[in-house]
């Protein structure tokens, strides 16, 4: 064990404080990821700041009909919050794919969206690894690669993001609020998490000392469904080969509105962009549904052992749209 440093502050500003005031200090919510990582040898921080008891665990309504989630509300209270339920199912379904319910009960909302890949070299301190020592190397692109990412990725990295709820949240358009020693502000989640590049070590867009004090979700697409589904190697407690999240509104059988996100593919959730303007006003049919999907993964670049994420990605996309499509033509 190594030696750190712990602290329990009172107020979200005093752990700004802390956090600014200690680099490689690490913000501490359920812990359901980062004490395996210090237990592993990859993470040694030698300062805890302990948030989990902020006063930051409640989801309440925004002005316009959106919903606030508070960065230590717990992934099991969130997935069975009613207003989660009924406004983003999305979000629920995704939440209770994504652990057991032991961990559920454990981790956080913001925890969640700051959990690091399951790449196994950057878990194993003997291997090299440019995510946990930057210029060491990727030996993940000639090794073992089955799990790991097919689009975005980087000569310098190939590791994928593990988080459900977050595909869900890059579907349904979700803001991440920070709060740092320069104030207060918001990022698209679909700008939080980054591509790897040449810098993989930086997982995401957070600025030294910030912290996530919530989510904002704007209000359901009105006359929408949303949906995910997830593709693992087995039934319960697997992180996704492939995961989908989607948004669909049908009208007169045509798409009125469309958004759909992949987890499992790279190192952030993929918003799927192109395939939404392949299904912007077309006909809700599996035909367009396929070609909105091979629109997308026609960037993909698998790897040796990983091709077969790019078919069972386009198969998961189609069979989730066609899904909502049958639910809005029942409705």
């Amino acid at each position: 064990m190594k030696p750190f440093a712990y602290q329990r502050p009172a107020t979200v500003a005093e752990a700004v404080r802390a956090g600014a005031g200690s680099p490689g200090a690490r913000y501490l919510g359920g812990g359901t990821n980062l004490v395996d990582l210090m237990k592993l040898g990859v993470e040694s921080p030698g300062l805890l700041i302990d948030v989990s008891r902020l006063p930051l665990d409640v989801v309440t309504r925004t002005d316009d009909g959106g919903l606030r989630i508070g960065a230590t509300v717990r992934n099991s209270d969130l997935a069975a919050h009613p207003d989660v339920r009924t406004g983003y199912p999305a979000l629920s379904l995704a939440l209770l794919a994504g652990a057991s319910g032991q961990l559920r009960n454990t981790a956080t909302t913001g925890g969640n969206l700051l959990q690091r890949t399951r790449c196994p070299y950057f878990q194993d301190v003997s291997k090299p690894c440019n995510k946990r020592v930057p210029g060491s190397g990727c030996p993940a692109r000639e090794g073992a690669h089955r799990d790991l990412a097919v689009l975005g990725h980087s000569r310098d990295c190939v590791a994928t993001h593990p988080s459900d709820m977050a595909v869900a949240l890059a579907a349904l358009d979700a803001g991440v609020r920070l709060y740092g020693p320069e104030g207060e502000r918001t990022v698209p989640v679909t700008d939080f998490h980054r591509l790897p590049g040449d810098n993989p070590d930086q997982d995401t867009v957070i600025r030294p000392g910030e912290l996530i004090t919530e989510v904002v979700l704007p209000p359901p697409v009105a006359s929408a469904g949303s949906l995910y589904r997830k593709a693992r190697d087995r039934a319960s407690y697997a992180f996704a080969l492939v995961s989908v999240a989607a948004v669909l509104s049908v009208r007169d059988g045509h798409v009125e509105h469309g958004a759909l996100a992949f987890g499992g593919v790279a190192h952030r959730p993929w918003r799927a962009r192109a395939a939404e303007e392949v299904l912007r006003g077309a006909p809700a049919t599996e035909e367009t549904f396929a070609r909105a999907a091979e629109a997308e993964l026609a960037a993909a670049a698998p790897l040796r052992d990983n091709a077969f994420k790019v078919d069972l990605a386009r198969r998961l996309a189609v069979g989730t749209l066609t899904a909502l499509t049958s639910r809005s033509a029942a409705a």
